[in-house]
């Protein structure tokens, strides 16, 4: 073989591999998003990485931020901030559903989300008719699930404006934008009547909130009475110790890598949610026995992440990707390994169930 056919073929070669790179390994989980497609969500290019350093330097001490009236009403424009610099990559890598579910011998992480997803709609007894509130929806992935599920009638409300362009493409996309719509707004202060909803519900989102029982009164106001409203909180365990550096350590990694004001200890959740007016009806970790690690997504998907990091490279070099893109995956690789380390000491689980109520008088 000559020196031009070598080349040639060498060109070739590397050609197919971009593209299968980039195209095929580079698409979302359900083909949502492509790695060329990172947009950072509203924030302009040129802005990407201050607003990730802004970011950072917010959330460097999570516990202080409940200490500070001033700090906690930024909360919510530095989780819109978060959402900006995070939404293409978690739909990339991860999927159109932003949280975790059980792990079962057998079951794949598809079927296990979506599963997940179903029982949130048969605890709260959705149905044909009935009106729900997701709170905190992201780009729709559960509210699709549940309204598919249930033929119920499922309304999102999530801070970042990005999300809901995101969240109504993927409505109109699945053929359920009839059933399914999308609002902007905080969850604190919701732009809906009293006694609006005939449920409601909340998957890994309320753990935003700098104060629970606000989010929780809110919630509780737009509901119908006798109505239905579940939780999958993310909580610190009986097995946290704040005088263990190790455990502290890896709490504020997480809290700091996911725009968290402070997480909950799992004992107070039920408290917090009968200080706002509901009554709980059940409360269940649902990661544990006999579910398995639900963190061993994260573990696997370590050569993933090389592998997509070094695309991120490429493309933040080639000016395809805004500056700061590296830089946030970065951070959201750290954090997944202060999630692994949470699970496999049990010190932190992202799937505690909390059932309430609220009162018919």
């Amino acid at each position: 073989m000559d020196a031009i056919t070598l080349m040639v073929t060498a060109a070739t070669v590397a050609v197919g591999l971009f593209y299968w790179f980039v195209w095929v390994m580079g698409s979302a989980e359900q083909k949502g998003k492509r790695a060329v497609d990172l947009k950072m969500g509203t924030i302009s290019r040129d802005k990407v990485e201050d607003n990730y350093n802004q970011y950072w330097s917010f959330f460097r001490k999570p516990k202080e931020i409940n200490n500070s009236n001033s700090d906690e009403k930024k909360v919510p424009a530095f989780v819109d901030t978060f959402y900006n610099l995070v939404t293409d990559i978690y739909e990339w890598g991860w999927g159109q559903s932003f949280h975790f579910s059980p792990s079962f011998p057998g079951i794949s992480h598809r079927d296990s989300t979506r599963l997940h997803e179903e029982h949130v709609a048969d605890l709260i007894g959705a149905k044909k008719g009935m009106k729900i509130i997701d709170v905190g929806c992201g780009v729709g992935g559960p509210m699709r699930a549940i309204a598919a599920h249930s033929t119920a009638n499922v309304v999102g409300i999530t801070i970042n404006e990005y999300q809901v362009g995101r969240a109504k493409a993927h409505n109109k996309k699945a053929g359920l934008d009839s059933t399914c719509d999308v609002v902007c707004g905080n969850f604190l202060e919701m732009p809906f009547e009293n006694n609006t909803f005939d449920g409601a519900y909340s998957i890994e989102a309320t753990c935003h909130a700098p104060k629970l029982e606000d989010v929780y009164r809110e919630i509780y106001r737009v509901m119908k009475p006798g109505a239905l409203y579940v939780s999958y909180e993310w909580v610190t365990t009986d097995k946290y110790h704040d005088d263990n550096p190790e455990h502290v350590e890896v709490i504020q990694g997480i809290e700091r890598g996911d725009a968290l004001p402070g997480l909950r200890r799992q004992d107070e959740i039920a408290e917090l949610a009968t200080k706002a007016g509901f009554e709980v009806v059940e409360e269940k970790d649902l990661a544990s026995p006999p579910a398995g690690a639900w963190w061993t997504r994260l573990k696997m998907g370590r050569l993933a992440y090389w592998r997509n990091h070094l695309l991120v490279m490429v493309l933040t070099f080639f000016g395809v990707a805004p500056k700061g893109t590296v830089e946030v995956h970065e951070m959201l690789f750290d954090t997944a390994a202060h999630l692994s380390r949470g699970g496999e000491t049990g010190i932190f689980t992202p799937m505690h169930m909390i059932l309430c109520r609220k009162p018919i008088t």
